[in-house]
């Protein structure tokens, strides 16, 4: 079935490239790809490159930002159609555009939605456990994403990823590598350690462009982190911060970085996330698991539960945090409520999952969400 699907997609990226006439030939497009971390560095390939100059256009999971302007893309949408991704291409190649940023989801890749499209430069940030319920082997999530490298002039790979070796044996293009020891990130000690890989692939990126250290770093030190990452959108007595993090190997990275960065001595974590429905449920305990290890004080919640059963959801989040201290509250409301009406001097509360996402799916219906407004409603209680 899923194959037959592929097929109508692919009919459709060529009809898309065909009535907008390969707009992508006028354009250098850099694809940026992995499980995390792939809109910080879209961002940041794309802030560097304004800096020193050129006229950029990108599309995140945040919004998409053509000739200046920016355009939210959908719910739960990070590569956009086949049509509406060759008409932005379009829109941008017609501004007289260098480049355009592309993040690139495994599902567009493997559904042929990016047909068409020749990468200048092809980046993977990581691959780690997410997405099985669709790819079904960690190798064919490997797969999937290799099919960006190899269709780019210049991969660039993380060296320290474990998706490293695989890839590295299939590329039949020129490869750059880069790993959390690029020197340049000397010059930025208060990078947490998730973000130090999104720094050095977007500095790869830019030497390869023939970018200089110095310009470089000039226009890292100016960036801000996209809107849900690592957000710290309250703090008094006590702080919250909104972040994206969806995966196990997020939580690990970003739970610790909180902790070293913002946990004061006998504050606690308080830790506000759930799991989404109908997708790769295999991580749900691992995602616990993580919580766990890094949180005082944890709340499972709803995260676009869709069809299934949220307390089912939860209750695998659970399964393996062992002796925690956790409630399940599901509705995600109550849950921000209640960790913030407990919160009290040099705790972090902190809320993942859905960050700048605008809806939230029950069953099959999306009904409005902002976890900011659902914040700010919780200050007021």
């Amino acid at each position: 079935m899923q194959k037959i699907k592929n097929l109508y997609h692919l009919f459709q990226a060529i009809l898309a490239n065909l009535w907008y006439g390969f707009p992508s030939r006028r354009l250098k497009v850099i694809g940026v790809t992995g499980t995390d971390g792939k809109t910080t560095t879209t961002h940041l390939i794309a802030h560097i490159l304004k800096v020193v100059g050129k006229k950029v256009s990108f599309v995140s999971s945040v919004f998409a930002s053509i000739g200046g302007k920016e355009s939210d893309i959908g719910f739960h949408v990070t590569t956009p159609s086949s049509f509406t991704l060759q008409k932005l291409l379009k829109r941008s190649a017609d501004n007289h555009d260098g480049y355009f940023i592309l993040e690139t989801t495994s599902h567009a890749l493997d559904q042929n939605r990016v047909w068409g499209i020749k990468y200048e430069i092809g980046v993977i940030t990581n691959i780690t456990h997410e997405h099985l319920d669709y790819h079904g082997t960690y190798e064919k999530y490997v797969k999937a994403k290799l099919k960006l490298l190899l269709n780019s002039k210049v991969a660039v790979i993380n060296e320290d990823d474990e998706s490293y070796k695989l890839l590295s044996q299939k590329l039949k293009v020129k490869s750059q590598k880069y790993n959390s020891k690029v020197k340049i990130l000397e010059e930025l000690p208060e990078l947490t350690k998730f973000n130090q890989y999104n720094y050095a692939a977007a500095y790869t990126v830019c030497k390869e462009l023939g970018l200089s250290d110095e310009v470089i770093l000039q226009a890292l030190k100016t960036f801000e982190l996209p809107k849900g990452r690592l957000d710290l959108v309250y703090d008094k007595d006590f702080k919250i911060i909104i972040d994206f993090a969806h995966t196990p190997n997020a939580l690990l990275q970003l739970l610790p970085s909180i902790r070293k960065l913002y946990l004061k001595k006998g504050g606690r974590l308080i830790h506000v996330f759930g799991s989404a429905g109908l997708r790769d449920f295999t991580k749900r305990p691992l995602m616990g698991e993580a919580s766990a290890k890094y949180s005082e004080i944890i709340y499972i919640t709803e995260e676009d539960y869709r069809t299934e059963d949220p307390n089912k959801i939860c209750m695998q989040i659970a399964s393996s945090m062992n002796n925690a201290n956790y409630k399940i509250i599901l509705d995600r409301q109550t849950a921000i409520n209640q960790a913030i009406k407990i919160a009290r001097i040099d705790d972090v509360v902190v809320l993942t999952g859905k960050a700048h996402e605008k809806s939230m799916c029950r069953g099959q219906i999306e009904y409005p969400w902002d976890e900011y407004k659902a914040v700010e409603k919780a200050l007021k209680l």
